[in-house]
């Protein structure tokens, strides 16, 4: 058994079958809220969802669920217990999040939960102290120019490639793209279910209109999915999930020897460039889709010409 939501997008994790039927019951509803109500992405659940679990795995197991019992020691051993495994910054805030943001839907529900939240503490993080680890040029050139070879489903990366680095969209949101968002008389394309609840039309790239159209008509096999991409394996097919398109990223990435690993590199250098090209912060928030401008402020530090 697996945690799933109405709409079938809920993020499911292979160490979830193994907790209790109280724990996966506490785990749905908490899982609705943070897509419902906070409307945080699969990927986003996903990793909240783990760490609770482990919390209420340590203090349950297979027991009832009541909120009531959760003391201060037994957060403060969990984070002990958890932060001894990874001894990293990012880790600690992970949990951090997850611990919080879990106490504050507890809240909802009209517990208490002061004394919890009292013995988290974040790691020391300076704001703004890095720069986005974007593609450079020269690196997108040869990642582009790659695709003209022979690989498998050649013209489906090469979209999803596009997408990413014309558009600046999340994996979950290439994933999420349906045929019928396209509107190429308008040329643009509508983004629904986004990290921020609302929907967004952007204006659709030559390059990228191109792209999808090569692959939806001479590569993309028959399938009744609305999905623009869609895995195909003997006599079944499903649209693909954020993890699959970051996996295609990777690949590509590793195909021509390039060292970064993460998908979101080309959402960087969607960003630089925007910056490059004399775009205000406000224009590059709205493109990139940011709830607060605080979150494009990283930008603000590129060493441009």
């Amino acid at each position: 058994m697996t945690i799933s939501t109405t709409n079938g997008d809920a993020p499911n994790s292979p160490e979830v079958s193994t907790y209790s039927a109280y724990i996966k019951e506490e785990l749905r509803r908490y899982d609705e809220h943070l897509r419902d109500v906070r409307g945080l992405s699969a990927g986003t659940r996903k990793d909240r969802m783990r760490i609770i679990a482990l919390l209420l795995e340590g203090k349950f197991k297979h027991r009832e669920v009541v909120f009531a019992r959760m003391q201060p020691d037994d957060v403060r051993q969990f984070l002990a217990t958890r932060l001894a495994q990874c001894q990293t910054s990012s880790n600690a805030s992970q949990h951090a999040a997850a611990l919080r943001s879990y106490l504050r839907y507890r809240a909802t529900c009209g517990d208490s939960v002061a004394q919890l939240a009292a013995v988290i503490q974040n790691p020391v993080h300076w704001k703004l102290a890095s720069l986005p680890r974007a593609l450079k040029q020269d690196e997108i050139e040869h990642l582009l120019e790659s695709f003209s070879t022979r690989c498998r489903w050649q013209k489906r990366s090469y979209a999803i490639i596009r997408c990413a680095l014309d558009l600046g969209l999340r994996s979950g949101e290439i994933a999420g793209l349906k045929i019928s968002d396209i509107d190429w008389r308008a040329g643009t394309v509508t983004l629904k279910g986004t990290k921020t609840l609302r929907q967004d039309i952007l204006p659709l790239p030559m390059e990228t209109g191109q792209a999808l159209a090569e692959y939806l008509q001479h590569e993309r096999p028959r399938s009744s999915r609305p999905s623009v991409f869609v895995m195909h394996r003997g006599d079944h097919d499903r649209g693909m999930t954020a993890d699959d398109v970051r996996g295609v990223i990777k690949w590509a990435y590793r195909r021509i020897g390039l060292k970064h690993t993460r998908s979101h590199a080309l959402r960087h250098a969607f960003a630089c460039r925007l910056v490059e090209r004399g775009s205000s912060l406000k224009e590059v928030a709205d493109l990139l889709r940011h709830r607060s401008l605080n979150s494009t402020l990283i930008y603000a530090k590129l060493d441009t010409p």
